[in-house]
């Protein structure tokens, strides 16, 4: 249903770097009102004490969550928390008729015996994992049009699923051959202080970290292998390695996979561009051009760019994006706007910062 009027939205859990990213967005849609935002650390604080760049236009403070009071002030509910305590505030809120957006990991995985394998405790709400959808607009458009509860996708499955679903879609993937390596800025982290984050030790650095066992792995071959699925392809299984790159936002995705039949490049990007004709997000590369996150910093787009190594026999896919904004809060925004019939791209057409 098609919502007209201003629209009232939560943030919570909006003193991290995705809640701030959220705030700056919806600040820039024509038809949303802030009405709360929620900080443990911050209640009672001005915005503007923990987002400078806020100050003078969102003149909010903080506040404890109480759901029962959020959700009486609220159309829209976004849930920036950490994962595991998005489980009840996302239960209430929906049992309060609110619509909810869940920026944690908490609603991704249909399978509530992965999110216990993933999240070491078990799901308290398996039925509300198989009402949620998945909030990849570009995979799952019309389910995310009459959902009340989408789980966002995380950055690094965005940039993953999204390099690689127009070969999972039409069955091209040989099993077991997937392998993604890609770097995230440090924001990725999040805004809590730690060791690695450190200045000093994470500039003019490169680390991989959680190799073959982050939790955004059953996420891209859950996707993934749901795409493969429908042409009997076997299960997807991915080789995964993160790393922390020293900048303070953005992911660089490289994917190598085979293909079950040979293809040439232009054929393959001719598929590319067939997938994605009409998504406003996508930007497919030309020529020998790749992909490079410095030119969506602060913007909704992805970028990706399909390479062929024939000498090797390998496909490769390069995939870049904010990891702040599609990678989280403008992902999230995109699905809030299907959710309440309002133009996807509505609020998210800013270009990216540069230099």
């Amino acid at each position: 249903m098609k919502r007209t009027g201003t629209i009232n939205v939560a943030v919570v859990g909006a003193s991290g770097y995705t809640g701030g990213e959220l705030l700056r967005l919806l600040l820039a849609h024509p038809q949303l009102q802030i009405t709360a935002v929620t900080s443990e650390k911050s209640a009672g604080h001005p915005v503007a004490s923990v987002f400078p760049h806020l100050a003078s236009v969102l003149p909010l403070s903080f506040e404890a969550l109480e759901t029962e009071a959020i959700a009486k002030r609220a159309d829209v509910v976004f849930l920036a928390l950490p994962h595991t305590k998005s489980l009840a505030p996302a239960s209430a809120c929906l049992k309060a008729g609110k619509f909810v957006i869940d920026l944690s990991a908490d609603y991704r995985l249909k399978d509530p015996g992965l999110y216990e394998t993933w999240y070491q405790t078990p799901h308290p709400y398996p039925d509300l994992l198989q009402q949620a959808v998945y909030g990849l607009p570009e995979l799952h458009r019309q389910e995310i049009r009459t959902a009340k509860l989408v789980a966002s996708p995380g950055c690094y499955p965005t940039a993953a699923i999204l390099q690689l679903a127009p070969l999972a879609s039409h069955g091209l993937i040989q099993p077991d051959s997937i392998v993604i390596d890609a770097k995230s800025g440090i924001s990725g982290a999040g805004r809590s202080p730690a060791l690695p984050y450190h200045f000093p030790e994470a500039h003019e650095s490169m680390e991989a970290y959680k190799i073959g066992q982050h939790r955004h792995i059953p996420e891209i071959e859950q996707e993934l292998g749901a795409l493969a699925e429908r042409h009997g392809t076997a299960i997807l299984r991915v080789a995964f390695t993160p790393h922390l790159a020293p900048m303070n936002r953005g992911i660089l995705s490289t994917a190598y996979c085979r293909l079950t039949k040979p293809m040439e490049r232009e054929d393959l990007r001719a598929l590319y561009r067939n997938f994605y004709k009409e998504e406003r997000f996508i930007r497919l590369q030309e020529g020998e051009t790749s992909a490079n996150p410095r030119h969506v910093r602060g913007s909704n787009f992805c970028d990706l760019a399909v390479f062929t190594d024939a000498r090797a026999g390998w496909v490769v896919t390069v995939a870049a994006l904010d990891n702040l904004v599609k990678g989280a809060a403008g992902q999230a925004i995109q699905a809030m706007n299907l959710m309440l019939g309002v133009p996807e791209e509505t609020g998210l057409l800013t270009p990216g910062v540069f230099p």
